[in-house]
This record gives C-alpha cells, structure tokens and sequence, in this order.
C-alpha cells in the first residue's frame, strides 16, 4: 500500500488536505477534504478566524482516520507575512490581521525614519510591499503598544497550527524570510534590525528548516482524530512548497507559481542585493535547502477571482477563459501591480474607474473584464522575465507555471506569445505536491530535490506552449 503523507494547504480562499504517497514510482496525490476560508471584515479592519481554520484542520485529519488512510506525517503551509501572538500563558494577544488591513498604511515611512529602504534591502533582499511583517510589526508598535508588550511568542500562521497540533513552538524558516525580519546573510533572523526598529527580541523563536520535526499530536487531539502521527516542518510558505515542485528548475528555467498572487521568478544559490534589484522590486525568499526564490511577487489571479464573484460566480474559470478569448481584440490594458487593485471594494468599477483614467475604452461585459485582466497579466509577466534576465545575467528560453493559474489555457499562451519563451503549465497542485515532496524526502521515499522534482515529472507531467 505504502506510506500515507498528508499537506494541509491554506489558501486565501480555501483550504485542502491532499493525501500523498508512492505507487510504482510515482507519486499519488488525492483530495480527502475542502474548507472555506477567507478574512473577516469587522470594525474595519480586516482578520483570519484562526480558530476556524484550526478546527477545520482537525476536521480533516479526522477525515483520514474515517478512510483508513492514517498519515505518518502532516505538514502545514499557507500564505506569508501574517501571524499570531502568544503571551506567556499561550493565549492569542490581540487579533490576527489578514495581510490585506489596511493598518500598514504609511507604516513604511515610519520604519525609514529609522533605517533608510537601501540599507534594510541590502540586509534582508526582500520585495518592499505594505503587507510585510516588518510593516504590520511596526503598525502593532504604534498602533497597539499595549499588545506588542504583551506578546511572549511570535508564530507565523503555520507555525501557530503547528503548535495548535503538537503543543511545540517553532519557527520555519521559508515563511519567516517573507517578512523582511531574516538577514540574507546569516539566515537567521536580523537582531541588529529588530533593535533599529525597537521590536522586542524575546518573543522571536530559532529558526528551523523545512524536514525539522515539530512533534507529535497532543493526546486530545490524536484522541480526536483517531490516530497518532508526526507533524513536519515543510516549507510552510505555499509559494516556497510551489517551487519545490517546478521540474523545470533543474534546467534553470523561470517559473510562475500562479494563483491568487503571481509569483515570478527563478532559483538561485546565492541572493542579488544590487541597488537595481531593489528598483525593479525583486525579492530573496528563502527556499528549500537555502535556495533563494529570486522573483517579484505581482498580482496573480485574484483580479479575475474578484470579478468571477462579482458576476454571482455564475461561469468558471475556463468558462470565463473562452468569454476573454472571444474578446481578443479588446484595447484597454491596467497597471495591475497598481495598490488600486489590492484590495478594492468592487474589482470590475475599480478597473473601469482605471481605464476611464487613463483614457481607455472601459470594459462592460465580462469577457472583455477578463481579456484586459489576462493580457495586462501576460505583459506584466513578459516584462519580468526580461527583467531577470537582466539583473541575473543569464538567459531562460523556458517558463514552467504551476497552480492553479497553469489551467488557465488562454492566459498561458498569452504569455507564450507576449514573451517569446516556450511555456510549460503544470502541475496545478504545486504546493500540496511541494509540500508532500519534503515528507516523502525526509521518510527516505525520494532522496533528494533533484530525484523529487524528477518523480514529480514523471508522474504529473506538463503541457506545452509555443511562442
């Protein structure tokens, strides 16, 4: 039968657990379980019910146990840059944010009164964005002293749903270096810098790799799900997990994890902190191994997402896809790493008020909202890739996508085209397979990165787009 393994991997918008395992040399990945997730709008802030979205990870699990398909290890990943604080009784501190508050606001400007962006680039290689953890840290010290003081642990997202499992407090490193806290060069987490900004050290935990041991269930909770199993450390950053399963990048090829966000980029063994890295936007996310996903994280899906609801989720995705083809022709083009975009009470007026700005035709029926989403998106990706090229010296004649974007046919041979690079779409579960991948490596199933990315090749395979 062979060994189960089990990603639980939370998204903005949902969550799932997928099964894991070997089967004549290729792995095998099922969906035991779906949830719904999304952040909570009140007072006007925006946060994650992080006890819902515990529940629903048990729940899951639970699942496992009723199918007779018991994991020996589960690992957790999830979105970047939000997390919980515990005080010293292990009780959350204040509200979990969702990154999309709107607190960080100006929050950027208080941080280089202290530390100017081009010594904080060349000490962490981190993409500025008014999400980062730095930001919201300094939002919390301004905002909510009283909370910040109160703070003994500082966990990132999946490291809380960790410690919710196992009752041990860790700290992974891919999600962490996210945040713009992790100094490229020691890996570890910037101290010196946490004394520039006056945040308080104590509540920071070790920084551990994906592979690390977290623990085993708490007794309530094996109790509750009917089994007891050990819960991995992956690389909890969804993003991180994603490139761990891009074939491609063994032949150094640029990727695309696409999905709500896109995250466009290449693997590199040593960070690049050039001024001009920091001017086009480009970010040194620790990966797997001490890799570095070197790429800029600009808007993905969530655009096209945003609108689908707001037309009562009445076409899917491919549905939507033909709709945009048929609209082709259509002129209008956004800026869609435009802030306007970020998190807009309606996507498709925001888009329109853009267009009506800028002088363009504006877009009325759904088809043409999604052709100026998908070719704005492709443009922007054709320009980034030329922008890697640049500033790592090296050409890439090939794009592997991965997630859920790479389904997305019509949007994969607009990159095709505008970039002039062959297109290789595939696998669409990028991270639960990423996150799989480190379990099935560190139980000794696969033996290696290399032999990983090779496997999962072979057993999921890829689809091809000529430019």
């Amino acid at each position: 039968m062979g060994d189960y393994f089990l990603a639980v991997d939370i998204g903005a918008s949902s969550g799932r657990h997928i099964l894991g395992k070997m089967q004549d040399g290729k792995m095998t990945i099922e969906e035991v379980y779906r949830f719904e997730n999304g952040m909570i709008k009140k007072d006007g802030h925006l946060y994650w019910d992080v006890e819902h979205l515990a529940r629903e990870i048990i729940a899951g699990m639970k699942k496992c146990g009723e199918i007779g398909k018991i994991p020996i290890t589960v690992g957790i990943d999830t979105w970047a840059v939000d997390y919980v604080l515990l005080d010293k009784n292990d009780r959350i501190v204040g509200n979990t944010y969702g990154y999309r508050d709107n607190r960080t606001k100006g929050m950027d400007e208080e941080v280089f009164r202290l530390i100017s962006p081009e010594k904080l680039y060349a000490r962490n290689g981190i993409q500025k964005m008014a999400i980062n953890t730095i930001y919201q840290l300094m939002a919390a010290k301004m905002q909510e002293p009283d909370t910040l003081a109160q703070a003994d642990s500082f966990l990132m997202i999946p490291d809380y749903f960790n410690f919710v499992l196992t009752g041990v407090k860790k700290s992974e490193y891919t999600n962490a270096t996210t945040g713009q806290l992790v100094n490229v060069t020691t890996n570890d987490w910037d101290w010196d810098l946490m004394d520039i900004l006056g945040l308080p050290k104590g509540m920071f935990l070790p920084l551990t790799m994906p592979g690390t041991i977290v623990g085993p269930l708490r007794e309530e909770i094996a109790a509750e799900v009917g089994y007891q199993c050990s819960v991995m450390q992956i690389a909890s950053h969804d993003t991180a997990s994603a490139v761990i399963s891009v074939p491609a990048l063994e032949d150094e090829s640029l990727y695309i994890s696409s999905g709500t966000w896109s995250l466009l980029g290449t693997e590199i063994k040593e960070p690049i902190c050039s001024g001009e890295s920091m001017k086009k936007n480009f970010t040194n996310e620790g990966g797997y191994e001490y890799r570095f996903r070197y790429l800029k994280n600009i808007m993905g899906l969530w655009m096209i997402q945003s609108v689908r609801h707001e037309f009562d989720d009445a076409y899917t995705f491919a549905e939507i896809c033909e709709q945009a083809e048929q609209e082709r022709m259509f002129p209008s083009r956004v800026d869609v790493n435009d802030d306007c975009f970020l998190a807009p009470d309606n996507m498709t007026e925001e888009i329109r008020a853009y267009c009506r700005k800028t002088g363009q035709q504006e877009p009325e029926t759904l088809g043409q909202l999604a052709t100026v989403i998908y070719q704005s998106l492709a443009e922007s990706y054709a320009k980034t890739f030329d922008d890697v090229e640049t500033l790592t010296g090296k050409t890439y004649k090939a794009v592997n996508i991965v997630g859920g974007g790479s389904n997305a046919a019509y949007l994969n041979e607009l990159t095709a085209g505008k970039s002039g690079r062959t297109v290789y779409a595939g696998p669409s579960e990028a991270t639960a397979i990423g996150n799989i991948a480190v379990q099935m490596i560190e139980a000794g199933e696969l033996a290696d990165l290399q032999e990983a990315r090779k496997c999962i090749f072979y057993s999921f395979g890829v689809k091809e787009y000529k430019a």
